[in-house]
């Protein structure tokens, strides 16, 4: 089921495929989810081309997107992962912080991974990450693996939704009961 095929933004990245489905979302009244841009400090401007040649990264951002599902506050981050294996660096501790805090004022955070060489994508629901982030930091594995998550929760592809992230948004809703 996690498995997605699409035809007009084939080679694209996740981020791509995620903003395209976003703006099908907010077309159909769906979803208003906005990708929230990473915080830079210009070091070096191109004074031809206005153009910005060297900058910095400024203040930790916090995801990848935030927005309302009918009325439902969600943020969550997309990461891409070549190997069946994830390394836990790749999310960083104030974005962990940030979704705990987000969940605990009634809001749902989780993470989207795409295992590009099985080009599937899954959603990863916070408390999932969130088990993987303790096993770590307790002193086990740094890294999940394919086989340690939740098939249940693959996202589809559906019509010109690329990452239709909404259904497995749904059952992760009914666990929780919300």
């Amino acid at each position: 089921m996690g498995t997605w095929h699409t035809r007009g933004l084939r080679g694209s990245g996740l981020e791509d495929l995620i903003n395209h489905t976003n703006d099908r979302y907010k077309e159909k009244g769906l979803a208003l989810i906005q990708k929230i841009p990473t915080p830079i400090t210009p070091i070096e401007i191109d004074k031809a081309s206005r153009h910005i040649t060297l900058a910095y990264f400024g203040q930790k951002s916090t995801v990848d997107y935030i927005g309302v599902v009918q009325g439902l506050p969600v943020c969550f981050d997309a990461k891409e992962c070549r190997t069946d294996t994830f390394p836990l660096q790749n999310i960083h501790p104030h974005q962990i912080a940030f979704m705990k805090d987000f969940e605990a004022q009634g809001g749902i955070a989780f993470i989207l991974l795409s295992f590009t060489t099985r080009n599937e994508v899954y959603y990863l629901p916070f408390d999932h990450v969130a088990a993987f982030w303790e096993r770590m930091e307790t002193g086990g594995r740094k890294s999940f693996t394919y086989e340690e998550i939740d098939r249940d929760y693959g996202v589809r592809s559906h019509r010109d939704m690329y990452v239709h992230y909404l259904e497995p948004l749904q059952k992760d809703l009914d666990r929780k009961h919300l």
